[in-house]
């Protein structure tokens, strides 16, 4: 397994740098709420994440993954959530 495998070009992520490799990407999640990691994106995205590391899944995947679960993905429409309070 090999997280330290680099994205062809660094996944921009909210509130700091880019994640360059898997493991950059890795970390950020873990700092996630448990509430947003539990998403299905992040689940899905989390599951790419783990197949490239294996060497089982493309990184063009993986960084899609990302790219979708942070919203900055266009080509997925996402399925808008409740707001708490029902706003």
């Amino acid at each position: 397994m090999s997280w330290n495998r680099p994205f062809d070009q660094p996944v921009p992520l909210p509130n700091g740098g880019p994640a360059r490799t898997l493991r950059d990407a890795a970390n950020y999640i873990k700092k996630l709420p448990k509430s947003e990691r539990d998403c299905p994106e992040w689940r899905l995205a989390i599951h790419m994440l783990i197949d490239a590391a294996e060497d089982r899944g493309p990184m063009m995947l993986a960084s899609t993954g990302i790219l979708h679960a942070i919203g900055r993905d266009d080509r997925w429409p996402r399925k808008k959530r409740p707001q708490p309070g029902g706003g």
